[in-house]
């Protein structure tokens, strides 16, 4: 078993479902300050450990699309979730993709007239999502031809944008369901934008490993696990395996930890960010790296601050190390002055509230 830092107690589901949807915007807020900036720009602009902190930019920051669309997966498994406690089976996957196109028409993208027309929901009224924030042309295309995109019929073949795994930890974050249902709905939310299989296996991989975290298992165990499910796949990614795999070696074992990487070592190691295997691999590894006897609030400013000051996707990067310590210690870990800066906390707070209402109680 790994080691943990210290924690004074274990988090209820409430706080770990709350604490994942925050810190991954915690991340993604941060991240998105400096995510077309190189390594040698952030340090010039922020000193030379780069960007550890809300209070280094002026005004704050906002969140980006990764929790843009965090929010409308939440809100997609909610709308299939308040059919199925009203006794009707829906489509998990038709939700996501009717959620998701409202998600589209904030970006001010028109759909064609085949496309279905989604009756708004409670997400759709918050002005805030209504800004572009740098999507993934991915996302956009995958969404705006009408199709509903599946494994078997992909839009977007060859895309592995990191779009997909960006926005996953929801699906992780349902209790009461099984790993293998975990995976499906994940893999198959992925699709409706993304046809690359690494694309699906990453966000499946991510959706697992939140999945396990939030049933009790520390991080680097979980990840190990996650690492096992698509290695036995018969389709297995080579290059999502080999970036998993690198992610817990260079990260060393918990009670022996690796050399921390430095920002160009690491874009060297794990890659940039800007594909689906890359962003789940610098997340993981900042979380890991950065484990220790710290309490659990320096451990998410310490992880971070490592997976965003990069020369890549900060933003999603950090969104995922966010996303991995929200689900691990709680909203009790998240800094109180970063929460302070978050744009929009009562939206997300809000979503995170009606996920626990219709699977918690």
């Amino acid at each position: 078993m790994s080691v943990s830092p210290a924690t004074s107690s274990v988090p209820t589901p409430q706080s770990r479902i709350l604490g994942c949807l925050l810190g991954g915007a915690l991340g993604d807020s941060l991240g998105y300050a400096v995510e077309f900036d190189s390594i040698d720009s952030i340090r010039a602009r922020f000193g030379p450990e780069g960007l550890t902190s809300f209070g280094q930019l002026d005004g704050g920051s906002h969140f980006s699309d990764d929790t843009q669309m965090t929010l409308y997966t939440v809100d997609g498994l909610l709308e299939a979730l308040e059919w199925a406690n009203d006794g009707v089976a829906a489509d998990e996957t038709a939700c996501l993709w009717l959620a998701y196109l409202r998600w589209l028409a904030t970006q001010g993208v028109e759909t064609p007239s085949s496309a279905p027309v989604p009756q708004p929901r409670w997400i759709d009224g918050h002005d805030v999502l209504r800004h572009r924030r740098a999507p993934g042309n991915a996302c956009l295309s995958g969404l705006a031809g009408g199709e509903m995109g599946t494994a078997a019929r992909p839009v977007n073949p060859d895309s592995k944008g990191c779009g997909t795994v960006m926005r996953s930890a929801p699906f992780g974050l349902v209790p009461h369901i099984s790993e293998a249902a975990v995976y499906k709905l994940s893999c198959d939310g992925a699709s409706l934008t993304h046809g690359h299989p690494a694309a699906r296996q990453a966000s499946g991989a991510f959706s697992v490993l939140i999945h396990r975290i939030m049933a009790g298992a520390e991080v680097r165990d979980a990840a190990q696990h996650a690492l096992e499910l698509i290695e036995n796949l018969p389709d297995a990614d080579p290059e999502l395996v080999k970036r998993l795999q690198a992610a817990l070696d260079l990260s060393g074992t918990g009670s022996a930890p690796g050399r921390m990487l430095s920002p160009e070592e690491l874009v060297a190691q794990l890659g940039e960010g800007w594909v689906a295997e890359e962003a789940l691999a610098v997340g993981l590894y900042a979380v890991l790296a950065t484990e220790g006897e710290q309490n659990p609030v320096e451990h998410f400013r310490q992880a971070v601050a490592l997976s965003l000051n990069h020369s890549g996707d900060s933003d999603s990067t950090a969104s995922i190390a966010g996303n991995i310590l929200g689900a691990r210690y709680g909203e009790e870990a998240l800094p109180t002055d970063w929460l302070e800066a978050l744009e929009a906390p009562e939206l997300i707070r809000g979503m995170g509230e009606r996920l626990i209402a219709v699977t918690l109680g």
